[in-house]
C-alpha cells in the first residue's frame, strides 16, 4: 500500500463513580481494604439473591450524560453481557445494551489545527468485575473488592486523528467529571480506565480499516505512547500488502510494545439479553432539566472566562482551572481585592509549588485549617499579598519565609512577620542615615550614580541591606537614592 494513511482512534472510558457503596448492594467501595472483605451474596453472585440500584450512582451518570451534551433516555434498562473470566463470578457482567442512559453527545478539544468537536457515543451505567492477579508460578488469585462497584462507560466516536488528540481528549474529559465531583479519576487506583482502539485507512476514505483494541492502559502516557505504537505497527503490516488482525492486544510500558492478547470479540459473542432482575429506570424531564441547571461552570468555559474577564494568558487560566478546588480557590483571592494577575502569580507559583510538594488538598475562605492535609484558606494569602502590598514586607520574603510558614506550619502571615521580625525599614529619617553611610563608604559609586550609572547604585543598595539585614524598604531606598543624588528618572 502506497496512500498515505489516516488514523482513526476511538476511546472507550471506564470512571468509578464516587458512592459510599457498590451498584446494586450495600457493600463499601473504599479502596484498599484487604482481598475480598467487601462482598456481599449479591456481588459475588451467590444464586437467589436480587440487585437493587444505587440512586446516586444513577443520578451521578445522568449529570455526566449532561455535562457532556448528550441526550439522556427518559427509558432507560439494564442488561447482561455474558463473558466468562476468573474474576466475574456470576458469568455475566450487568450493563446496558440497546437502550442507554444517553447517547451522542460531544466534548470540544484545542487542537494543533483549532478546535475540533469530538462526538461521544453514549454514556452507560454498568457493575465492575473483580480483579486478578496473575503469579509467577501460574496460578491465579482473585479479589471481589471491586465487583459491583458503578462504572459510568463513555464511548467516544471514531474521530480522533492522532495519539496527541486521544491525550488531550482523556485530559478534558477528565477535568469535566472532576468538576462534576463524581469520580476522584484517579488511574492508580482505577478510577479511570482506558480502552483504545485503533485502525488506519488511506486518507480521504470514508471506510474504516480493521481495528484492534489495546488493553492495559492506566496513565494517559501509555494511551499516548500505545496508539503511536500500533498505528506504527499496523502501518508497517498494510505497506508490506498484509492484513490487519481485528484483535484485543495488551500494552507493556516498559518495553514499549503492544502483543497480542485474544481475538476482537463481537457484540454476539456477549449474548446480551434484558436483565430480568431490575426492573426499567425512567427519569422525567423536570428532574433532567433541574439537574443540568444544577452543573457547575465546565472547566473549558472557565478557562475562557478568566481569560476574558482577568485578562489572564491562557497558560495561567489552563493551570488554575485544572482543578475545580483550585479555579475556587483563585475567585475567592479575587473576590477579597487581590488584582487577578498578581493572584495567579501567587497560586500558579510559590503556593502551588508548595501545595504539590506536601500533596495537600485547596481549601476555601475559613477561620481555621489543618497544614497536613490543606492549603491555607484563601483569607491567609490574601492578608499575605496585602502585607507585601502595603511595603510592610518584601516580597522576597513574603515569598521565601513567610509563604512557607503559612502553607506547612499553618500559622497567620501577620503573626509570622511580628514573630520573625521580619517587617521592612520603611522610617524615611532611618533609610536616610543608612544611604549616608553607603555614600560615604563608596564615594566612587556615588559618583558613578550621579553621572547616571545606574549599576553602580547596587553597592550602595547593598551597603544599606547589609546594615538592615535584608529589612530596608527597596522601593523607599531606590527612591532616596535618586531623590539624593539627584538622577533623573
Amino acid at each position: 500500500m502506497t496512500a498515505e494513511l489516516e488514523t482513526v482512534i476511538g476511546l472507550e472510558v471506564h470512571v468509578q463513580l464516587r458512592t459510599r457503596t457498590k451498584l446494586f448492594c450495600g457493600c463499601s467501595t473504599r479502596f484498599g481494604a484487604p482481598p475480598n472483605s467487601q462482598t456481599c451474596p449479591i456481588c459475588i453472585g451467590m444464586p437467589g439473591v436480587l440487585p437493587v440500584p444505587n440512586r446516586t450512582a444513577f443520578e451521578y451518570a445522568l449529570r455526566a450524560a449532561l455535562a457532556l451534551g448528550a441526550e439522556v433516555a427518559g427509558f432507560t434498562k439494564f442488561d447482561r453481557k455474558h463473558y466468562f473470566y476468573p474474576d466475574l463470578p456470576k458469568g455475566y457482567q450487568i450493563s446496558q445494551y440497546d437502550v442507554p442512559l444517553s447517547a451522542r453527545g460531544r466534548l470540544e478539544i484545542e487542537t494543533a489545527a483549532g478546535k475540533r468537536t469530538i462526538g461521544i457515543t453514549r454514556v452507560h451505567l454498568e457493575e465492575d468485575a473483580g480483579k486478578s492477579f496473575h503469579r509467577d508460578d501460574g496460578t491465579t488469585l482473585v479479589d471481589l473488592n471491586r465487583a459491583g462497584i458503578p462504572l459510568l462507560e463513555i464511548v467516544s466516536e471514531p474521530e480522533l486523528r492522532s495519539p496527541e488528540e486521544a491525550w488531550t481528549w482523556l485530559t478534558e474529559l477528565k477535568a469535566a467529571l472532576e468538576y462534576l465531583e463524581i469520580s476522584d479519576c484517579d488511574m492508580e487506583k482505577g478510577s479511570l480506565r482506558c480502552d483504545a482502539n485503533l485502525s488506519l485507512r488511506p486518507k480521504g476514505t470514508a471506510a474504516l480499516g480493521a481495528k484492534t483494541e489495546v488493553k492495559n492502559l492506566n496513565s494517559f502516557k501509555n494511551v499516548r505512547d500505545a496508539l503511536a505504537f500500533e498505528a506504527e505497527r499496523q502501518a508497517k503490516v498494510l505497506r508490506a500488502g498484509g492484513v490487519v488482525e481485528r484483535e484485543t492486544r495488551l500494552w507493556n510500558a516498559e518495553q514499549g510494545l503492544s502483543a497480542s492478547m485474544r481475538g476482537k470479540e463481537e457484540v454476539h459473542d456477549y449474548r446480551y439479553f434484558p436483565e430480568p432482575d431490575l426492573p426499567p429506570l425512567t427519569v422525567t424531564a423536570e428532574r433532567i432539566e433541574e439537574l443540568r441547571r444544577a452543573l457547575p461552570e465546565p472547566p473549558r468555559a472557565r478557562r475562557e472566562r478568566f481569560q476574558r474577564e482577568h485578562g489572564l494568558s491562557a497558560y495561567d487560566a489552563g493551570v488554575l482551572t485544572t482543578e475545580r478546588a483550585r479555579a475556587d480557590y483563585f475567585e475567592e483571592v479575587v473576590r477579597e481585592g487581590v488584582p487577578p494577575k498578581e493572584a495567579a502569580n501567587w497560586i500558579t507559583g510559590d503556593l502551588l509549588r508548595l501545595v504539590a510538594e506536601r500533596g495537600l488538598a485547596w481549601h476555601g475562605l475559613g477561620a481555621d485549617w489543618n497544614p497536613a492535609v490543606t492549603t491555607p484558606p484563601a483569607a491567609a494569602i490574601v492578608e499575605l499579598v496585602r502585607l507585601v502590598e502595603a511595603g510592610t514586607i518584601s516580597h522576597t520574603a513574603a515569598r521565601n519565609q513567610v509563604l512557607p510558614e503559612v502553607v506547612l506550619r499553618g500559622r497567620r502571615p501577620g503573626a509570622i512577620v511580628t514573630a520573625e521580625g521580619l517587617a521592612q525599614v520603611s522610617d524615611v529619617a532611618a533609610l536616610e542615615k543608612y544611604l549616608d553611610e553607603a555614600i560615604a563608604a563608596n564615594p566612587k559609586a556615588a559618583e558613578d550614580v550621579r553621572k547616571g550609572k545606574e549599576k553602580a547604585k547596587g553597592a550602595l543598595v547593598g551597603h544599606v541591606m547589609k546594615a538592615t539585614r535584608g529589612q530596608a524598604n527597596g522601593r523607599l531606598l531606590e527612591e532616596l537614592i535618586r531623590r539624593k543624588l539627584t538622577l533623573t528618572s
